[in-house]
Formats: structure tokens, sequence, C-alpha cells
């Protein structure tokens, strides 16, 4: 006797995406690469669970390229938009690491997949995260991969102190004056000749400005130089900073440094120890010989750029008292109507700018930073590794109080688009593109720090 239809049970339909990743770029151009093979194997896992209505969603979500300690990738921002718009059932993964390295963000996904109650798989590590059991074996899972992605972090930092301390080259740009050989630093006559000039013309003009001037008119350029995929990076005009970069890399005395710490280089120095010292010495004398010239000379370093709690520009301005110059911001709106009107009617400048500048130091060594800075300059068409983004923002550092007022002000403008000021602090809004305009200039010029 045969079963009537309507007494058969449905199975009803489960929509399956199936998202990829991969951290480097190095061989997506092939015809088969590591997302096609974690799809595949996706694929396969969805296709055995048919019996139970699974599903395999048409759209790609693949990530080529992309760190998984952050969640600014553009397939999974796809995947969470669709998630939550209620077109996915469930997440389907080669390994969990996949979707994040980072507990917290990881976390933060869990928590989008239990809202819209999408089931999350890995087919490797079979989880379902609606459950209380499977989110806390995922949670002591990820507890421990992340363990063990701190620790294989301490032992590539240790490995990389201990080759500096051995006086290694550790990869990077090589800097002017030397070729990168066999993995080791070896002289570029003619670049290092030049290198020889602009130390003893500087002893000579001691003149940053006056230096660098002669240096266009010869025609002399900073560094051009082939990375190991290939690419050509040409040098741009050397110009101030790029004057002071050399100046502060101690790899011209054959020196290898980290963290601060010189070690004996296992390369050649270029320039002996006497030169190098009288350039530090017209350095040191320029910088005292500016140092007590009134502030009130240059532009105001927050100038149309710091604001008040209430999103109310302050202006920049100075007293004098006792024959001292006292300089601070004022509110508008105090100078409008008065200075009861606002909570800060009034700031120091020296304060405020000194918190504003500390502030940006800071951010310009943060993953987040670099990893936007890295995208931008990307979207601009300059593809940059992420370890000479790196590498360029966190050399402004120790170039930034050697720097002229002017020059501080014009890199703040670059970098900062807004600074609001209120009873808790201060805030920053930075140009990401003004910061890709600045790893794209400093790239020529790093000094070699670590």
């Amino acid at each position: 006797m045969k079963t009537p239809k309507a007494q058969k049970s449905a199975v009803s339909k489960v929509r399956c995406a199936i998202y990829t990743r991969k951290s480097s770029e190095e061989g997506l151009d092939m015809e088969f690469n590591s997302l096609d093979a974690q799809r595949e194997a996706c694929a396969a896992y969805i296709a055995s669970q048919k019996a139970e209505g699974w599903l395999e969603l048409p759209e790609r979500y693949d990530d080529g390229g992309f760190s998984g300690g952050t969640l600014e990738r553009p397939a999974l921002k796809r995947l969470l938009t669709d998630i939550q718009n209620n077109r996915v059932d469930v997440v389907v993964v080669y390994k969990i690491d996949r979707l994040s390295r980072a507990l917290m963000d990881f976390a933060k996904l869990v928590d989008v997949f239990d809202a819209h109650k999408v089931t999350f798989v890995s087919i490797t590590q079979s989880f379902n995260t609606t459950t209380s059991m499977g989110r806390l074996t995922l949670n002591i899972l990820l507890s421990f991969a992340q363990f063990e992605r701190e620790v294989i972090g301490e032992r590539i930092r240790d490995k990389f102190a201990a080759s500096r301390r051995k006086g290694m080259w550790m990869g990077g740009n090589p800097p002017l004056g030397y070729d990168v050989v066999n993995r080791k630093l070896v002289v570029n006559e003619p670049e290092a000749e030049l290198v020889r000039l602009i130390f003893r013309r500087f002893v000579e003009l001691g003149s940053v400005g006056d230096l660098m001037r002669e240096l266009a008119a010869a025609g002399h350029r900073a560094k051009s130089w082939t990375t190991q995929d290939g690419k050509e990076r040409k040098g741009g005009p050397i110009d101030r900073q790029a004057l002071y970069g050399y100046f502060a890399n101690r790899v011209y005395l054959g020196e290898a440094v980290h963290k601060g710490v010189a070690y004996p280089g296992e390369h050649e120095a270029i320039i002996d120890r006497d030169t190098w010292g009288r350039v530090h010495t017209i350095i040191s004398d320029n910088t005292r010989a500016r140092g007590p010239k009134p502030r009130t000379e240059s532009p105001a370093l927050l100038k149309g750029l710091l604001y008040g709690p209430a999103g109310t520009a302050m202006t920049p301005t100075y007293t004098r008292k006792n024959g001292k110059i006292y300089r601070y911001y004022v509110s508008q709106t105090a100078l409008r109507t008065s200075y009861g009107a606002c909570a800060l009617s009034t700031v120091p400048a020296g304060e405020i700018e000194s918190t504003v500048i500390a502030q940006l130091r800071t951010l310009l060594r943060t993953p987040e930073i670099i990893v936007r800075t890295w995208k931008q300059a990307a979207n601009d068409g300059d593809r940059l590794p992420e370890s000479e983004v790196t590498a360029a923002l966190r050399s402004l550092d120790p170039l930034w109080d050697q720097l002229f007022p002017a020059e501080q002000s014009r890199l703040v403008r670059l970098l900062i688009a807004r600074a609001t000021i209120d009873t808790d602090g201060v805030r920053i809004d930075l140009r990401t593109d003004g910061l890709a305009t600045l790893a794209t200039d400093l790239r020529p010029t790093l000094a070699l720090s670590e």
C-alpha cells in the first residue's frame, strides 16, 4: 500500500553560507588556491547533510589577503549584512580561525549569529553555537587558540631580538647606501658616496634647508629599489624628513638597532663616528637655538582643528604677563556671549597640544590605524605591504621632536580631521587619506629602528 504524499514528513531547507579567508595574497592568482580548497571541503560537508535539508547558497564570501585579527573585511561584512537580512541559516567554515583569530571579535560575531538564529559550523571542529555547551566549548578552544597565537608571537619577537643582537639584517626597506644580497646588507658604493656627501655637506652648511635645496638642484633622489615580488619602488626627492631619517639611522655606523639599543652589525659602516658626532652636535645646537623662540611666531598647532564639548570651534590666542607669553584656546561661544556660557571656555594651549600629539603618536602604532592606512593606500592604487605601512607610521615617532613647529603643524593637518575636547578628555578623528599619504612619503626614508 502506497503512503500518501501528504503523510511524508517535509524537511525544511537550511540555507548555508560558506565563508573562506586567507591572510596573504600569495597564490590567490592560481587556478586552484587555498580559498577554493576551503570552499570545496565546506561544500562537500554541506552535501553530506542534504538529508537534513542543507542547501549551499550560490553567493561567495571569500576574503583573500585579509588578516583574521580584524573584522574589517569586505566579504565578512557582506555576510553579516545577509545574516541581518535573514538570508542565511548556517555559516560554514573550514576552521574557526577563518572567521576570527581574536576572542573578543569572535564573541561579537557569535552575538550577531545568535540574534538572528544563525548556527555556526566548523567542518573540522564541529560546533553548534546555539547551545550553551557549544558556546562553552568554543570559547575554551578560542582561548587556547589565542594563547597559542600569543606564544608564537613571543617566539618570533624573541628570535627577532636575538638576531638583531647578532647584528643581522631582519628585512624591511633597504636604506640608501645599501642593497640586500642573500639577506645581508651590502654597500652600494654610488649610493654610499651620496650618503657621505649628505653628512659631509650638512657639517659644512649647518642647515637642513640649505642642504635639501642643494641636493634638489643637483638632482639627487632617495633610494630606488625592487621588492622581492618584483615591484619597483621609485625614490622621491630628498626632503627634510628624509634627511632627518638618514641622520637618525645608525645602520650607517655599521650598527643594528633593536628597541633603542645598538649592536654591532654584520654590515660595513658608511659613516665614521667623528662625522656622526658632528652632525648630531649641529642638530642639538639647532634645536636649542629654536627652543627660546615664542610659539606665537609659528602657526598654532590645532588652529581650525579644536572643538569644544558643544561642537563649537576653539580659537588660538595669547596674552603677555610680566614679560611672559601665555597661549591658550578660547571657545567661540565664550567670545560671543560670556565665559560662563560653556563648560570649557578656555584651555591652556601647551597642555592640549601635548595631549593631542601624545594621543596621535600612540594611535599611529595601533593595529587598527595601520590596517586602515594600508587599505586606504591600496584604494589609492599603492599596494604597500602591511609591514611597510607599520614601519612608516612608527618611524614618525622618533623624528617628531626634531621637526620645526611649522612642519609639525603641517603634519597635524595632514593626519587629524578634528580634535574634540570635553571634561572627560580629548578625542581625535584621523584622516585616513592623510595617513596613506604619509606612509607613502615616509616609505623610502625609513630609519632602521627595529
